[in-house]
């Protein structure tokens, strides 16, 4: 037996003795039996957690807007030659994206709280993601149309 498989056979054992040693794919999971969970509070638990997580995903996007509109418009024209305004212009809109995917990120996270609490489904509005996409699209077009400029 080549040590490869020997390794592999041993990582198996573990996993199936419930082992969360180096190299084991299976992680320890208390003994229920499956007919005292309540797996329909579970279900719900996990959605209102997905729910949470996505609002907090949305928060990070606008974060890093911000992160990327103090660059662009405060660091940038300190670091180049020419005039600042067109970098300061591209930090102000990506500052009023940012603005924009919090609010919405609040919006979005009681839109679907209420339909989870309804036993629905809140489908992300198409124009939303619409505008967001061009927001992004047109904020990137921006950046580099005045790094072009700026730097010839």
């Amino acid at each position: 037996m080549s040590p490869r498989e020997a390794s592999s056979r041993s990582a198996k054992a573990r996993a199936r003795e419930g082992g969360a040693g180096k190299g084991s794919e299976t992680p320890k999971r208390a003994a229920v039996p499956s007919g005292s969970r309540d797996e329909a509070g579970d279900a719900l638990r996990r959605t209102r957690l997905a729910n949470e997580r996505t609002y907090l995903a949305w928060w990070r996007t606008g974060l890093a807007s911000f992160a990327v509109g103090l660059a662009a418009g405060k660091l940038v024209p300190e670091l180049s030659h020419g005039p600042a305004w067109p970098f300061e212009l591209v930090g102000t809109a990506f500052g009023v994206v940012g603005i924009a995917l919090i609010a919405y990120a609040w919006l979005r996270q009681k839109q679907v709280e209420e339909a989870i609490a309804r036993g629905g489904y809140a489908a992300l509005d198409a124009r939303v993601s619409l505008i967001f996409a061009a927001a992004g699209v047109i904020l990137g077009l921006g950046t580099i149309l005045v790094i072009l400029v700026e730097s010839g």
